[in-house]
Protein backbone atom coordinates (compact mmCIF):
# COMPACT_ATOMS: atom_id res chain seq x y z
CA UNK A 1 0.00 0.00 0.00
CA UNK A 2 1.68 3.06 -1.22
CA UNK A 3 2.67 5.39 1.82
CA UNK A 4 2.84 2.87 4.20
CA UNK A 5 5.60 2.55 7.00
CA UNK A 6 4.97 -1.35 7.85
CA UNK A 7 5.93 -2.14 11.03
CA UNK A 8 3.70 -5.57 11.96
CA UNK A 9 5.90 -8.66 11.04
CA UNK A 10 5.22 -9.84 13.87
CA UNK A 11 1.13 -10.39 12.94
CA UNK A 12 2.24 -11.04 8.93
CA UNK A 13 5.37 -10.02 6.68
CA UNK A 14 4.51 -7.71 4.45
CA UNK A 15 4.86 -6.93 1.52
CA UNK A 16 5.91 -10.26 0.14
CA UNK A 17 8.90 -11.53 -2.36
CA UNK A 18 6.95 -10.80 -6.17
CA UNK A 19 7.82 -14.42 -6.62
CA UNK A 20 5.07 -15.27 -3.71
CA UNK A 21 2.35 -14.31 -5.79
CA UNK A 22 3.72 -15.25 -8.91
CA UNK A 23 4.06 -18.95 -7.87
CA UNK A 24 0.61 -18.67 -6.32
CA UNK A 25 -0.83 -17.36 -10.02
CA UNK A 26 1.30 -20.36 -11.76
CA UNK A 27 -0.34 -22.51 -9.54
CA UNK A 28 -3.92 -21.56 -10.06
CA UNK A 29 -3.18 -22.05 -13.87
CA UNK A 30 -1.39 -25.42 -13.76
CA UNK A 31 -1.72 -27.45 -11.23
CA UNK A 32 -5.23 -25.64 -10.14
CA UNK A 33 -6.91 -29.29 -9.84
CA UNK A 34 -7.13 -31.03 -6.57
CA UNK A 35 -4.21 -33.06 -5.18
CA UNK A 36 -3.89 -36.54 -4.62
CA UNK A 37 -7.40 -36.99 -6.01
CA UNK A 38 -6.52 -38.39 -9.40
CA UNK A 39 -3.81 -39.20 -11.77
CA UNK A 40 -4.23 -36.81 -14.45
CA UNK A 41 -1.55 -34.63 -14.83
CA UNK A 42 -2.93 -31.42 -13.35
CA UNK A 43 -3.99 -33.50 -10.18
CA UNK A 44 -0.12 -35.01 -10.25
CA UNK A 45 1.01 -30.96 -10.75
CA UNK A 46 -1.03 -30.35 -7.77
CA UNK A 47 0.45 -33.07 -5.75
CA UNK A 48 4.13 -31.78 -6.73
CA UNK A 49 3.31 -28.49 -5.77
CA UNK A 50 2.64 -30.02 -2.02
CA UNK A 51 5.75 -31.68 -1.94
CA UNK A 52 7.87 -29.36 -3.39
CA UNK A 53 6.42 -26.99 -0.53
CA UNK A 54 6.80 -29.74 2.33
CA UNK A 55 10.75 -30.29 0.92
CA UNK A 56 11.49 -26.82 1.22
CA UNK A 57 10.59 -26.12 4.37
CA UNK A 58 12.32 -29.22 5.75
CA UNK A 59 15.52 -27.86 4.25
CA UNK A 60 15.06 -24.93 6.54
CA UNK A 61 13.91 -26.87 9.72
CA UNK A 62 16.79 -29.50 9.25
CA UNK A 63 13.53 -32.32 9.03
CA UNK A 64 15.20 -36.01 8.25
CA UNK A 65 11.66 -36.93 6.04
CA UNK A 66 9.54 -34.39 4.99
CA UNK A 67 6.73 -36.85 4.86
CA UNK A 68 6.47 -35.63 9.09
CA UNK A 69 5.34 -32.08 7.65
CA UNK A 70 1.46 -31.61 7.79
CA UNK A 71 0.35 -29.06 5.93
CA UNK A 72 -2.31 -26.76 7.38
CA UNK A 73 -3.98 -23.64 7.94
CA UNK A 74 -1.65 -21.19 10.14
CA UNK A 75 -0.10 -22.43 13.31
CA UNK A 76 -3.13 -22.43 15.68
CA UNK A 77 -4.32 -25.47 13.94
CA UNK A 78 -1.02 -26.70 14.32
CA UNK A 79 -1.29 -26.36 17.88
CA UNK A 80 -4.44 -27.58 18.58
CA UNK A 81 -3.44 -30.87 16.84
CA UNK A 82 -0.76 -31.60 18.52
CA UNK A 83 -2.02 -30.51 21.81
CA UNK A 84 -5.33 -32.01 21.35
CA UNK A 85 -3.82 -35.06 19.47
CA UNK A 86 -1.22 -36.06 21.87
CA UNK A 87 -2.54 -35.50 25.47
CA UNK A 88 -4.46 -37.93 27.11
CA UNK A 89 -6.81 -37.98 30.22
CA UNK A 90 -5.26 -36.94 33.58
CA UNK A 91 -1.52 -36.07 31.85
CA UNK A 92 0.25 -33.18 33.24
CA UNK A 93 1.66 -29.99 30.57
CA UNK A 94 4.31 -27.35 31.84
CA UNK A 95 4.16 -24.06 29.69
CA UNK A 96 5.53 -20.62 29.98
CA UNK A 97 4.19 -17.97 30.96
CA UNK A 98 5.45 -16.42 27.39
CA UNK A 99 2.78 -18.30 25.55
CA UNK A 100 0.14 -16.54 22.81
CA UNK A 101 -3.43 -17.94 23.26
CA UNK A 102 -2.61 -20.32 20.39
CA UNK A 103 -1.37 -22.30 23.35
CA UNK A 104 -3.02 -21.25 26.45
CA UNK A 105 -6.54 -21.48 25.15
CA UNK A 106 -6.02 -25.06 23.60
CA UNK A 107 -4.35 -26.35 27.07
CA UNK A 108 -7.02 -24.46 29.02
CA UNK A 109 -9.70 -26.75 26.88
CA UNK A 110 -8.04 -30.00 27.61
CA UNK A 111 -7.71 -29.03 31.40
CA UNK A 112 -11.87 -28.54 31.47
CA UNK A 113 -12.30 -31.68 28.84
CA UNK A 114 -10.00 -34.51 29.32
CA UNK A 115 -8.78 -33.32 33.07
CA UNK A 116 -5.43 -32.12 31.83
CA UNK A 117 -3.09 -30.53 34.21
CA UNK A 118 -1.48 -27.60 33.38
CA UNK A 119 1.18 -25.04 34.65
CA UNK A 120 2.97 -22.11 33.44
CA UNK A 121 6.52 -21.75 34.57
CA UNK A 122 7.49 -17.75 35.41
CA UNK A 123 9.25 -15.80 32.78
CA UNK A 124 10.80 -12.08 34.03
CA UNK A 125 10.28 -8.85 33.13
CA UNK A 126 12.77 -9.68 30.31
CA UNK A 127 11.11 -12.80 29.57
CA UNK A 128 13.94 -14.87 30.82
CA UNK A 129 12.27 -18.15 31.79
CA UNK A 130 13.11 -19.59 35.26
CA UNK A 131 14.93 -22.93 34.39
CA UNK A 132 15.03 -23.92 37.75
CA UNK A 133 11.14 -23.73 38.88
CA UNK A 134 10.65 -25.57 35.42
CA UNK A 135 12.88 -28.42 36.48
CA UNK A 136 10.74 -28.73 39.78
CA UNK A 137 7.57 -28.82 37.66
CA UNK A 138 8.81 -32.23 36.21
CA UNK A 139 6.22 -34.32 37.53
CA UNK A 140 5.83 -38.32 36.41
CA UNK A 141 2.86 -37.81 34.59
CA UNK A 142 4.12 -35.11 32.81
CA UNK A 143 3.60 -35.73 28.99
CA UNK A 144 4.18 -32.48 27.40
CA UNK A 145 6.08 -29.27 27.54
CA UNK A 146 5.18 -26.53 25.13
CA UNK A 147 7.00 -23.49 24.53
CA UNK A 148 7.16 -20.46 22.34
CA UNK A 149 10.42 -19.78 20.51
CA UNK A 150 10.61 -16.46 21.07
CA UNK A 151 7.63 -14.15 22.75
CA UNK A 152 5.41 -12.41 20.57
CA UNK A 153 4.96 -9.35 23.06
CA UNK A 154 8.72 -9.40 24.33
CA UNK A 155 11.00 -10.63 21.78
CA UNK A 156 12.99 -12.76 24.06
CA UNK A 157 14.22 -16.05 22.82
CA UNK A 158 13.86 -18.89 25.08
CA UNK A 159 16.56 -21.84 25.47
CA UNK A 160 14.86 -24.38 23.57
CA UNK A 161 18.08 -26.88 23.27
CA UNK A 162 18.47 -26.29 27.48
CA UNK A 163 14.13 -26.99 27.96
CA UNK A 164 14.77 -30.23 24.95
CA UNK A 165 17.70 -31.68 27.13
CA UNK A 166 15.43 -31.43 30.66
CA UNK A 167 12.35 -33.09 28.46
CA UNK A 168 14.58 -35.64 27.54
CA UNK A 169 15.69 -36.84 30.82
CA UNK A 170 12.62 -37.11 31.87
CA UNK A 171 11.36 -38.49 28.61
CA UNK A 172 8.92 -35.74 28.19
CA UNK A 173 7.45 -34.49 24.23
CA UNK A 174 8.45 -30.79 23.34
CA UNK A 175 6.24 -29.02 21.54
CA UNK A 176 7.72 -25.41 20.38
CA UNK A 177 5.56 -22.57 19.11
CA UNK A 178 7.39 -21.15 15.93
CA UNK A 179 5.39 -18.40 14.94
CA UNK A 180 7.74 -15.81 15.91
CA UNK A 181 11.05 -17.90 15.33
CA UNK A 182 10.46 -19.91 11.95
CA UNK A 183 12.61 -18.21 8.86
CA UNK A 184 14.06 -16.01 11.60
CA UNK A 185 16.33 -18.41 13.97
CA UNK A 186 18.02 -20.87 12.68
CA UNK A 187 15.76 -23.93 13.78
CA UNK A 188 16.93 -27.57 13.24
CA UNK A 189 14.51 -29.97 15.38
CA UNK A 190 16.67 -33.12 15.34
CA UNK A 191 19.78 -30.82 16.42
CA UNK A 192 17.65 -28.76 19.45
CA UNK A 193 16.02 -32.11 20.28
CA UNK A 194 12.45 -30.79 18.98
CA UNK A 195 9.33 -33.27 18.75
CA UNK A 196 6.98 -31.21 17.13
CA UNK A 197 6.84 -27.48 15.76
CA UNK A 198 4.34 -25.72 14.67
CA UNK A 199 4.65 -22.87 12.33
CA UNK A 200 2.77 -20.26 10.49
CA UNK A 201 3.75 -19.79 6.90
CA UNK A 202 2.59 -15.87 6.37
CA UNK A 203 5.16 -14.81 9.26
CA UNK A 204 9.11 -15.32 8.85
CA UNK A 205 8.51 -17.92 5.79
CA UNK A 206 7.10 -14.92 4.04
CA UNK A 207 4.22 -16.71 2.04
CA UNK A 208 0.56 -15.74 2.43
CA UNK A 209 -1.84 -15.67 4.60
CA UNK A 210 -3.93 -19.37 5.76
CA UNK A 211 -0.87 -21.39 5.50
CA UNK A 212 1.13 -23.13 8.16
CA UNK A 213 1.71 -26.51 9.17
CA UNK A 214 3.05 -28.90 12.37
CA UNK A 215 6.57 -31.16 12.46
CA UNK A 216 5.93 -34.43 14.13
CA UNK A 217 8.70 -36.42 15.17
CA UNK A 218 8.84 -39.94 13.01
CA UNK A 219 8.38 -42.09 16.59
CA UNK A 220 4.97 -40.15 18.12
CA UNK A 221 1.88 -41.05 17.52
CA UNK A 222 -0.22 -37.98 17.26
CA UNK A 223 -4.22 -38.77 16.85
CA UNK A 224 -5.29 -36.42 13.84
CA UNK A 225 -7.86 -33.05 14.51
CA UNK A 226 -9.24 -33.56 11.47
CA UNK A 227 -10.95 -37.02 9.91
CA UNK A 228 -12.03 -36.94 6.29
CA UNK A 229 -11.05 -37.16 2.58
CA UNK A 230 -7.36 -37.69 1.72
CA UNK A 231 -7.48 -38.93 -1.19
CA UNK A 232 -5.22 -42.18 -0.28
CA UNK A 233 -6.93 -45.28 0.82
CA UNK A 234 -10.43 -44.11 0.38
CA UNK A 235 -11.56 -47.62 1.20
CA UNK A 236 -10.72 -47.51 4.54
CA UNK A 237 -13.57 -46.69 7.31
CA UNK A 238 -10.31 -45.19 9.40
CA UNK A 239 -8.09 -41.96 8.54
CA UNK A 240 -4.87 -43.25 7.14
CA UNK A 241 -1.69 -44.35 8.82
CA UNK A 242 0.40 -42.97 6.59
CA UNK A 243 1.97 -39.45 6.71
CA UNK A 244 1.02 -36.83 5.55
CA UNK A 245 -1.91 -37.84 4.90
CA UNK A 246 -3.25 -38.92 8.35
CA UNK A 247 -3.19 -35.05 9.54
CA UNK A 248 -4.27 -33.62 6.43
CA UNK A 249 -7.82 -34.40 5.42
CA UNK A 250 -9.30 -31.94 3.02
CA UNK A 251 -8.61 -30.40 0.12
CA UNK A 252 -5.51 -28.29 1.16
CA UNK A 253 -4.69 -24.67 0.06
CA UNK A 254 -2.77 -25.45 -3.03
CA UNK A 255 -2.42 -22.48 -4.09
CA UNK A 256 -1.31 -21.13 -0.75
CA UNK A 257 1.13 -23.61 -0.27
CA UNK A 258 2.61 -22.74 -3.75
CA UNK A 259 3.23 -19.24 -2.00
CA UNK A 260 4.31 -20.77 0.78
CA UNK A 261 7.23 -23.11 -0.97
CA UNK A 262 8.34 -19.90 -2.46
CA UNK A 263 8.37 -17.17 0.36
CA UNK A 264 10.77 -20.57 2.24
CA UNK A 265 12.97 -20.02 -1.05
CA UNK A 266 13.68 -17.33 -0.45
CA UNK A 267 14.26 -17.16 3.12
CA UNK A 268 16.86 -20.17 1.95
CA UNK A 269 18.35 -17.88 -0.07
CA UNK A 270 19.03 -15.26 2.41
CA UNK A 271 19.50 -17.35 5.02
CA UNK A 272 18.13 -17.14 8.64
CA UNK A 273 21.21 -16.00 10.06
CA UNK A 274 20.88 -13.12 7.71
CA UNK A 275 17.54 -12.28 8.47
CA UNK A 276 17.72 -12.53 12.29
CA UNK A 277 21.17 -10.25 12.16
CA UNK A 278 19.32 -7.84 9.71
CA UNK A 279 16.23 -7.21 12.41
CA UNK A 280 18.39 -7.47 15.25
CA UNK A 281 20.02 -4.73 14.00
CA UNK A 282 16.81 -1.86 13.29
CA UNK A 283 15.50 -3.28 16.60
CA UNK A 284 18.58 -2.02 18.02
CA UNK A 285 18.28 0.94 16.38
CA UNK A 286 15.22 1.33 17.49
CA UNK A 287 15.25 0.72 21.02
CA UNK A 288 18.49 4.00 20.97
CA UNK A 289 16.14 6.01 19.16
CA UNK A 290 12.89 5.63 21.40
CA UNK A 291 15.94 5.74 24.80
CA UNK A 292 15.34 9.43 24.22
CA UNK A 293 11.15 9.41 24.96
CA UNK A 294 10.46 10.64 28.62
CA UNK A 295 8.57 8.05 30.45
CA UNK A 296 9.30 5.37 28.12
CA UNK A 297 9.78 1.21 29.32
CA UNK A 298 10.62 -0.80 26.40
CA UNK A 299 10.22 -4.39 27.17
CA UNK A 300 11.62 -7.52 26.82
CA UNK A 301 15.95 -7.91 26.19
CA UNK A 302 17.35 -4.47 27.46
CA UNK A 303 19.89 -3.01 24.35
CA UNK A 304 22.55 -5.50 23.35
CA UNK A 305 21.00 -8.84 24.18
CA UNK A 306 19.51 -11.11 21.74
CA UNK A 307 16.13 -10.58 20.48
CA UNK A 308 14.14 -10.95 17.87
CA UNK A 309 12.71 -8.20 15.38
CA UNK A 310 10.03 -6.93 17.65
CA UNK A 311 9.49 -3.70 20.45
CA UNK A 312 7.10 -3.63 22.65
CA UNK A 313 6.98 -0.19 24.82
CA UNK A 314 4.62 2.07 26.99
CA UNK A 315 4.66 5.73 27.31
CA UNK A 316 3.28 7.04 30.82
CA UNK A 317 0.75 9.30 30.70
CA UNK A 318 -0.17 7.94 27.37
CA UNK A 319 -2.61 5.24 26.26
CA UNK A 320 -1.42 2.66 24.20
CA UNK A 321 -4.18 1.95 21.97
CA UNK A 322 -4.59 6.05 20.79
CA UNK A 323 -0.89 6.12 20.41
CA UNK A 324 -0.95 3.53 17.66
CA UNK A 325 -3.94 5.23 16.18
CA UNK A 326 -2.26 8.36 15.87
CA UNK A 327 0.72 6.62 14.50
CA UNK A 328 -1.40 5.15 11.69
CA UNK A 329 -3.57 8.12 11.43
CA UNK A 330 -0.89 11.01 11.30
CA UNK A 331 2.44 9.30 10.26
CA UNK A 332 1.14 6.15 8.15
CA UNK A 333 2.88 4.06 10.50
CA UNK A 334 1.38 0.59 11.26
CA UNK A 335 1.98 -0.88 14.63
CA UNK A 336 -0.34 -3.08 16.69
CA UNK A 337 -1.18 -1.84 20.25
CA UNK A 338 -3.02 -3.85 22.74
CA UNK A 339 -2.76 -7.21 24.53
CA UNK A 340 -1.33 -8.96 21.51
CA UNK A 341 -3.00 -12.54 22.23
CA UNK A 342 -0.74 -13.50 25.59
CA UNK A 343 -2.42 -12.22 28.69
CA UNK A 344 -0.04 -14.25 30.75
CA UNK A 345 3.34 -12.53 29.36
CA UNK A 346 1.63 -9.24 30.34
CA UNK A 347 1.08 -10.23 33.37
CA UNK A 348 4.83 -11.13 33.92
CA UNK A 349 6.07 -7.34 32.51
CA UNK A 350 3.24 -6.07 34.39
CA UNK A 351 1.78 -4.05 31.32
CA UNK A 352 -1.80 -5.86 32.16
CA UNK A 353 -3.74 -2.08 32.48
CA UNK A 354 -2.01 -0.53 29.67
CA UNK A 355 -1.27 -3.57 26.86
CA UNK A 356 1.76 -2.39 24.78
CA UNK A 357 2.36 -0.69 21.40
CA UNK A 358 4.46 -2.94 19.44
CA UNK A 359 6.30 -2.44 16.34
CA UNK A 360 8.10 -5.23 14.55
CA UNK A 361 10.36 -5.38 11.84
CA UNK A 362 11.11 -7.68 8.61
CA UNK A 363 14.31 -8.02 6.84
CA UNK A 364 12.96 -5.23 4.23
CA UNK A 365 12.23 -2.81 6.37
CA UNK A 366 14.93 -0.24 6.55
CA UNK A 367 16.48 2.69 8.69
CA UNK A 368 14.40 5.09 7.49
CA UNK A 369 11.59 3.31 8.59
CA UNK A 370 12.42 3.20 12.17
CA UNK A 371 13.75 6.45 12.10
CA UNK A 372 10.00 7.62 11.02
CA UNK A 373 8.45 5.94 13.95
CA UNK A 374 11.16 7.20 16.10
CA UNK A 375 10.79 10.68 15.27
CA UNK A 376 6.85 9.84 15.37
CA UNK A 377 6.62 9.01 18.75
CA UNK A 378 8.96 12.13 20.27
CA UNK A 379 6.54 14.31 18.23
CA UNK A 380 3.47 12.43 19.88
CA UNK A 381 4.66 12.08 23.17
CA UNK A 382 6.05 15.78 23.07
CA UNK A 383 3.28 17.34 22.06
CA UNK A 384 -0.05 17.62 24.21
CA UNK A 385 -1.24 13.89 25.44
CA UNK A 386 -3.11 11.27 22.85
Amino acid sequence: MEGVIYLDHAATSWPKPPAVGEAMMKALDVAGANPGRGSHRMAVQASRVLFGARKAISTLLGVRNANDIALGSNTTEALNLAIQGWLREGDHVIATMAEHNSVRRPLEYMRRSRNVEVDYVPVNVAGVIDLVQFARMLRPNTRLVVCTHSSNLLGSILPIGEIALMCQKHQVTLLVDAAQSAGILPVDVKQLGIDMLAFPGHKGLLGPQGTGGLYIAPELDVQPLLHGGTGSQSEAIEQPLVRPDRYEAGTPNTVGIAGLAAGVQHVLELTPEFIYKQEWDLTQHMMHGLSSVQGIRMLGPELGQPRTGLLSFTVEGYDSAQLAFQLDRNYGIAVRSGFHCTPLAHESAGTTASGAVRASVGYNTTKDDVNALVEAVIELTTSKPV
